[in-house]
């Protein structure tokens, strides 16, 4: 009885439109945020922040931005490990060549040149689709791997290949604790979500819908699909692009080219389709599946008392994490936020369905 709509009267479409048209949900995202920005920093261990939570919101960040490509538009992409190794070393070269400048504008600056990455490997999207344009973006994976490991110039002449950042400043303060960079994450997952968000809820989402449903039908009615399908390219490359700044700057501090390699762009992809192609929400469900399972199925023979080798446990959880990402795809093929979808509704309707 506590999430029906009865009683709350909407009288422009602006209201109908909002955000958030239901009162409960609206108390529900300050709760949240509450508990995120208050809560969580003053409760939470330093372990948990490093190898949970600053993951996860990263993560969740380069979701979007594949759900945006993959979810709304219906361009499949197989290289989002590459357009987060530009986002990581464009935001480095920023940092290390030029003095003085500042977190925010390297990290930005990051996203951007994914961008331009991301739309030129987006051109072929204009004459293939499905498979053919899924090899395509693969293309982008093994070239900028190559570039990464071979040009000495990204890497600002680093002999082993592997670069590291200097401390952080954020507005002349240092992020030297987990919960700092946990805010500093938590920011950004809040400010890229809400643009999301509004972004295909507005007339671009719109385009971007059609294009995946039916790109021929969509051209008919007037949809230019060079600028849908490039728009979608430039947007989801630029916030994986911060993303991938934020993994190489926050949560490794010092990486080589092989961590953005494919394993990353295949385990995106896991991502956005467990949580839910097309929805923005999924993308989180995704990214906590991703990282909470495989701690979850290390800790479970510590739980039972059983005494396994560290070969056997790595082998074992890539099976049962393989075994439960078909058995999720067998029974809700729409992700985990189908799930939360249908639980919402029935709670709307709940005790007297209809």
């Amino acid at each position: 009885m506590f999430y029906r709509e009865n009683g709350q009267f909407k009288s422009s479409y602006r209201a109908d439109l909002a955000l958030f048209p239901v009162a409960q949900d609206r108390w529900a995202m300050l709760a949240l945020a509450v508990v995120c920005f208050v809560i969580v920093p003053l409760t939470v261990s330093d372990y948990t922040f490093r190898a949970v939570l600053v993951p996860f919101l990263i993560l969740s960040l380069a979701a979007i931005g594949l759900n945006i490509l993959v979810g709304y538009c219906g361009q499949i992409s197989l290289g989002t490990g590459a357009f987060m190794a530009v986002g990581a070393y464009a935001a480095y070269n920023l940092q290390v060549r030029f003095d003085g400048m500042p977190l925010l504008v390297s990290i930005l600056g990051g996203g951007v040149c994914a961008t331009v990455v991301g739309v030129l490997f987006g051109i072929p999207s204009l004459r293939i689709r499905g498979l053919y344009l899924a090899v395509a973006t693969l293309a982008a994976q093994f070239f900028i791997d190559w570039f990464t490991n071979r040009v000495k110039w990204v890497t600002h002449d680093s002999p082993s290949g592997s670069v590291g950042v200097r401390t952080l400043q954020l507005l002349g303060c240092e992020l030297n604790t987990p919960v700092q960079k946990y805010l500093l994450c938590l920011g950004f997952v809040l400010v890229f979500g809400l643009l999301a968000k509004n972004l295909v809820r507005g007339a671009i989402g719109r385009e971007w819908m059609a294009m995946r449903d039916m790109d021929v039908a969509a051209a008919v009615i007037g949809i230019r699909p060079v600028y849908a399908k490039l728009t979608a390219f430039a947007v989801s490359s630029f916030i994986v692009g911060v993303a991938g700044a934020l993994w190489g700057f926050v949560h490794l501090g010092a990486w080589e080219p092989a961590a953005f390699g494919i394993d990353k762009s295949f385990q995106l992809l896991f991502m956005v389709i467990i949580g839910g192609l097309g929805s923005i929400v999924g993308s989180f469900f995704g990214a906590a599946f991703i990282v909470l399972l495989p701690l979850l199925l290390n800790y479970v023979p510590h739980w039972l008392g059983l005494s396994i080798s560290t070969a056997t446990a790595s082998h074992t959880e890539h099976m049962i994490f393989g075994a439960l990402i078909v058995f999720f795809l067998i029974v809700e093929p729409h992700g985990l936020a189908r799930l939360w979808s249908t639980a919402r509704q029935k709670l709307r309707l709940w005790p007297f369905p209809h």
